[in-house]
């Protein structure tokens, strides 16, 4: 049974994931976190992290570490499968269907359309995974109870990323020793 939740929670993401990793991420909380609550939100933002920093996409990574959490690696072959099965299949028949009817208004009106919910989407869970981050969760959201390190931590690594144009991959692992320094120092 649990496989058979596996595979339609990871179809029904790898179904309505428009634009990509970063827009399954709300998708994808709503699976494994709000609905079968497979993951803490912690665990969650733990999960982003990961399928982040290996190689691949963020929605299949994401799917293969639920599936092995859950139900070891059946599990996530399964999970991997359900989440990328709608993706080969929905591709092939949009590459046919573009190819006939790529100069078409309607067509490019439909994809135009698209972009503003992927936008917010993406919006949505960085939010989400900021209030994490430095909250721990929205019901507690207060001045007092705010991550401090954490928030000076985003805001260098903002800086290095927008002003100085630093490599992401820099910029990840100079966080990381950060995060090390301010536990070590204990903040």
């Amino acid at each position: 049974m649990i496989y058979l939740q596996l595979f339609i929670s990871f179809l029904q993401v790898g179904m309505f994931s428009f634009g990509g990793g970063y827009a399954a991420m709300p998708l994808i909380q709503g699976q494994v976190v709000t609905l079968h609550q497979w993951l803490s939100m912690a665990e969650f933002t733990d999960l982003i992290t990961i399928s982040q920093m290996t190689p691949g996409p963020i929605a299949v990574n994401s799917a293969t570490f639920v599936g092995i959490k859950i139900a070891g690696i059946p599990g996530a072959i399964v999970a991997t499968l359900g989440c990328i099965l709608p993706s080969c299949i929905i591709v092939t028949l949009l590459a046919k269907l573009y190819i006939k009817y790529r100069n078409m208004a309607l067509l490019q009106g439909v994809l135009g359309s698209l972009r503003p919910a992927v936008v917010a989407m993406i919006a949505s869970a960085g939010i989400s995974i900021l209030v994490n981050a430095f909250w721990g969760s929205a019901a507690t959201i207060s001045f007092q109870g705010t991550k401090w390190s954490l928030v000076v931590i985003f805001g260098i690594c903002l800086f290095l990323l927008q002003k100085l144009k630093w490599n992401p991959i820099g910029v990840m692992v100079l966080a990381g020793v950060m995060k090390l320094a301010v536990s070590f120092a204990g903040f």
